[in-house]
């Protein structure tokens, strides 16, 4: 970066702030006229720029609804909604009335969503559209707390409320007009969000953030990586996930930059084309899909093409560890300009040829992905965190990339090695605790302020830390999303067709199961699929995998909407003891069973 990118940077700092609405308020105050967020209408067809004072008249409005509402500092109320202008709105205008963000996942189960809603208490809800509500409509009784439902999209500017009272159109609920601003809470430790994230007993768990909490780790963040006024983020990842709203919604409305929303993930593509954007914050499940698209064409292509591909990805990856000061300069890269026009510059087209920072976090990026990648041009740099640390704890920084690490700490986080190798995290970042729950808090944070991260890392004389593997068994998909598998298998056992079972899919982008049946449920199943009671017949068989399938779901209801099976394979002999499948105490022998069915696991994979 040079000297006048460096002038114009404009980070607000934590002073100045000294809560989240207060960030808010600072930023429209700085910049009025600047754009500040840009979403898609979908009745003009047209993108359409929000400024900064626009917001704020937006935030005064929404403040005037709330403050008819019999809701106290404190309160809590949520929000079920995609990415939008609206999202901010609503969470600034809440926040500044001291009240308590409880974010939830557009596509939840209702079961799910419900509990939280119950388990905090929310007296507010704010739903996109009909078919939410309406799936809320069977389990209506276990949503005591809820004093209003507010309905975003409505048809014919109508809420459909079922004859509940409680349901409102925006359009009837939000004033014509606002007044100022409120900002009630002065106080950077008051509790901003709880933000539900699922635990080891199945049930998420409510992790409890304070504006100083999530202010401290932005301001680091922009520290670690910078973000300019003119920079351009594309946000997808939903806000309910502490990853975008911390590193997609905090830290450039700290730095004064401009948040395009996303239309979809099915529509990402054109939308990187016609945003262009300069900064994407995203898990690696995008760049898992873009490298797939890229391997297919790759493959249906001639030679030539596949050889200049990997010769462009050797070449640039060369270069990129030379400019780190990891490897010297070498002859090849006098090929690099005409393989950058002819490769590279294809890639980083696609993306809408803008990317100068690229963001990956919320799960581990697949060395193979991040050397394609980094070889034609895209500056990835990944981080790691969590929900608890509001998330950011290490990341890698432009002249100091590492892809194989998450690189090192931002400012004023600390990190050791407790027992077992496990990564503790110390800091302002660290949340003040789980929500009603005393005893999971004791579990993970220490007396003298250290939290158990329950992943097993090792730091190099640099200050780098590399994740080695995970003390909890918890699966983090490509998405992010972290599932407990023994729960899940535990509830799926409770059907007696299933004998044992085993969920995989660390690092994939969905689950699968490898299931053994029970002398009761292989009969039952053949009776069902007209096919003999033998295992090795009934493997591969469609009306199998759909029955199981169906099973499964019945017994994991109750889990997250992302915590779902989507294939499954039929193990025709049990694990034991014997076959050294199970320890002694007769528990699953995970790495083994992976690597015994090796082969089935990746079938599972292998199309969807």
């Amino acid at each position: 970066m040079n000297a006048d990118q460096y002038m114009s940077k404009d980070v607000i700092p934590i002073d100045a702030a000294q809560t989240l609405d207060g960030l808010f308020s600072e930023r429209v105050t700085r910049s009025p006229q600047k754009i500040a967020y840009r979403d898609y209408d979908t009745v003009t067809e047209q993108w359409r720029d929000y400024s900064w004072a626009e917001m704020a008249r937006g935030v005064a409005r929404w403040q005037a609804a709330l403050a008819r509402e019999e809701l106290s500092p404190g309160d809590r109320v949520a929000i079920m909604c995609r990415n939008c202008p609206q999202w901010v709105i609503f969470e600034q205008a809440a926040l500044g009335l001291g009240l308590v963000v409880v974010p939830l996942y557009t596509e939840d189960r209702a079961e799910n969503a419900a509990y939280c809603i119950e388990n905090a208490g929310v007296k507010l809800l704010i739903i996109e559209k009909p078919s939410q509500w309406e799936a809320f409509l069977p389990i209506q009784s276990q949503l005591n707390s809820l004093l209003r439902i507010v309905m975003i999209t409505t048809a014919n500017g109508t809420a459909a409320t079922h004859h509940d009272p409680r349901v409102v159109a925006l359009d009837q609920w939000l004033p014509e007009h606002g007044e100022q601003m409120l900002h009630i809470n002065t106080n950077p430790d008051a509790l901003a969000t709880i933000i539900y994230t699922s635990g080891t007993t199945g049930r998420p768990k409510g992790v409890m953030l304070s504006h100083d909490n999530i202010l401290s780790n932005t301001f680091a963040s922009t520290q670690a990586v910078d973000v300019l006024p003119n920079d351009l983020f594309l946000s997808f990842l939903p806000l309910s996930h502490t990853f975008e709203r911390t590193s997609g919604y905090y830290v450039p409305m700290m730095c004064g930059a401009t948040v395009a929303y996303a239309r979809s993930i099915q529509q990402l593509q054109e939308d990187l084309l016609t945003i262009r954007p300069t900064v994407l914050v995203s898990v690696p499940r995008i760049y898992e899909r873009v490298y797939a698209g890229l391997r297919t064409k790759l493959s249906e292509g001639p030679t030539l093409a596949r050889k200049l591909f990997y010769l462009a990805v050797s070449v640039g990856y060369s270069r990129f560890e030379q400019q780190q000061g990891r490897d010297t300069w070498h002859f090849s890269h006098l090929l690099w300009p005409i393989l950058e026009k002819l490769i590279a510059r294809k890639l980083m087209d696609k993306l809408g040829g803008r990317l100068r920072i690229a963001i990956s976090g919320g799960a581990a990026l697949s060395p193979e992905i991040s050397r394609i990648f980094i070889g034609l041009g895209l500056p990835i740099l990944q981080g790691y965190g969590m929900t608890e640390s509001s998330p950011v704890v290490c990341v890698n920084r432009l002249d100091d990339n590492l892809p194989a690490s998450i690189g090192r700490t931002i400012p004023g986080v600390e990190v050791k090695l407790g027992e077992n190798n496990a990564l503790l995290i110390r800091g302002p970042n660290v949340m003040l605790g789980y929500w009603n729950n005393p005893e999971a808090t004791r579990a993970v944070i220490s007396e003298d302020g250290w939290l158990n991260s329950g992943d097993i890392a090792k730091i190099d004389e640099q200050g780098r830390v590399t994740i080695t593997g995970r003390l909890k068994d918890i699966i983090v998909t490509s998405t992010g999303e972290k599932v407990p598998p023994a729960d899940m298998e535990a509830a799926i056992l409770r059907d007696p067709i299933f004998e044992q079972v085993m969920v995989v899919g660390e690092g994939r982008s969905y689950l699968g199961a490898l299931v053994v049946l029970s002398q009761r449920g292989l009969q039952t199943l053949a009776e069902l699929c007209h096919l003999p009671p033998d295992p090795h017949q009934l493997i591969n068989q469609e009306s199998v995998d759909k029955i199981l399938l169906d099973r499964i779901a019945q017994q994991i209801h109750e889990f997250p909407g992302y915590a779902k099976i989507f294939k499954v394979a039929l193990i025709p002999e049990p694990w034991s003891v014997a076959n050294e499948m199970l320890t002694p105490t007769l528990k699953l022998k995970r790495s083994k069973i992976a690597q015994r069915y090796q082969a089935e696991i990746e079938n599972l994979y292998a199309k969807r």
